[in-house]
């Protein structure tokens, strides 16, 4: 198990920013504090997952398993796009082997429920953005791993990545499986209190990232921000950005709607720091997570900051043309439906009897009798 790792001796040997983030691990060390933080880290997870599950309806599951384009969307956007924009990040910017594992761990991971709230705001498809959230989730178990053990090939010869806790993070993921599948369950038998519970755990989300950057303030320091480089600053920027656009693009590339397009944009760059944050709290020693342990709030702070000038945008430029497309799709049931009230009232005056129509009367009767 990776708990019983010794620090490695080369951490700072990868690269111009080598150390930067393994600094601050003294601070890690301490054991109370430490504890405390899992224990946070591991119940903000369980609940966001239980609020995933309580989102989840059977029938729109049953939907998309037979039209599979969301859990497709899925496994493009955060299993192909995101790790490898994450690995094209950290070679860029030259991480050392402790930024770049803390960079691919948070590309590789899952879609996130930002995304879900994100989409209500713009809009978008709501049943798109919870299958491709919990699809992503359940790939994750089998495909993480996999992202994991590919990309880190380029700093395989660094003690980290050979003590890259593969196992670990299966078993984290696993672990989530649990919650999923309860509140599933909750869904299916108590809709008014899953509806409760995806409330709770969106607000769980905001209020533990807030907990956990003043814990991680108060641990690391006035040397917080000496210990992470302008490069990861800027890789937290960049790498949402690239999720948004790449989601855009291959919604368009599939030939969705606009608000589909604009779901599938929030789903790709929203990930769900939370396991991410889990992972690295969960499987590694302290003394080498160091300020590593950063990266994700980072992201959550520049995922959210960008999603909302992304939901700004929309609003004041973007919601004229979906109530314009809206309103085009009432028109067209409206015409529809005066056709068919139409055909219905021709159908009902088909063979009635006017004046005008009486020799055809004479002629039916003797049709009759023959």
């Amino acid at each position: 198990m990776a708990g019983t790792a010794q620090p490695p001796a080369a951490a700072g040997g990868g690269g111009p920013d080598s150390g930067s983030l393994a600094g601050g691990g003294e601070a890690f060390g301490d054991r109370s504090l430490s504890q405390g933080l899992s224990v946070l880290v591991g119940l903000a997870l369980c609940v966001t997952m239980l609020g995933l599950g309580c989102a989840v309806e059977l029938g729109q599951l049953g939907q998309q398993l037979r039209r599979p384009v969301g859990v497709l969307l899925a496994l493009l956007g955060q299993f192909v796009a995101m790790p490898l924009v994450a690995f094209l990040l950290a070679l860029v910017f030259a991480l050392d082997e402790v930024a770049a594992v803390a960079v691919l761990l948070c590309g590789c991971c899952p879609g996130g429920n930002l995304s879900n709230l994100m989409s209500v705001l713009v809009d978008g498809d709501m049943n798109l953005s919870i299958i491709m959230t919990a699809s992503s989730t359940l790939l994750a178990l089998f495909l993480m791993p996999l992202c994991l053990w590919v990309y880190s090939r380029h700093w395989i010869n660094t003690t980290l990545v050979q003590l890259l806790p593969l196992g670990a993070v299966s078993l984290t993921l696993g672990s989530t499986l649990l919650p999923i599948g309860l509140g599933v369950l909750i869904r299916y038998r108590h809709p008014r209190a899953a509806d409760l519970l995806v409330k709770i755990s969106l607000w769980s989300l905001l209020v533990t990232l807030v907990i956990l950057f003043i814990l991680t303030g108060t641990m690391l320091g006035p040397d917080l921000m000496a210990h992470i480089p302008a490069s990861v600053y800027a890789i937290a920027v960049l790498m949402p950005l690239a999720g948004y656009a790449l989601g855009y693009g291959l919604a368009t590339v599939f030939k969705m709607s606009p608000h589909c397009r604009r779901t599938v944009s929030l789903e790709t760059g929203c990930q769900n720091v939370q396991l991410c944050t889990a992972i690295l709290k969960l499987t590694f020693p302290p003394e080498l997570i160091g300020s590593m342990y950063m990266f994700p709030l980072l992201y959550a702070l520049f995922q959210s900051a960008e999603a909302g000038l992304f939901v700004l945008v929309y609003k004041m430029y973007g919601r004229d043309s979906y109530k314009q497309d809206t309103l085009g799709e009432e028109e067209d049931t409206d015409i529809s439906y005066k056709k068919l009230k139409e055909e219905e009232v021709a159908d009902t005056s088909y063979g009635t009897v006017t004046t005008e129509e009486h020799n055809s009367i004479q002629v039916e009767p003797m049709q009759t009798a023959l």
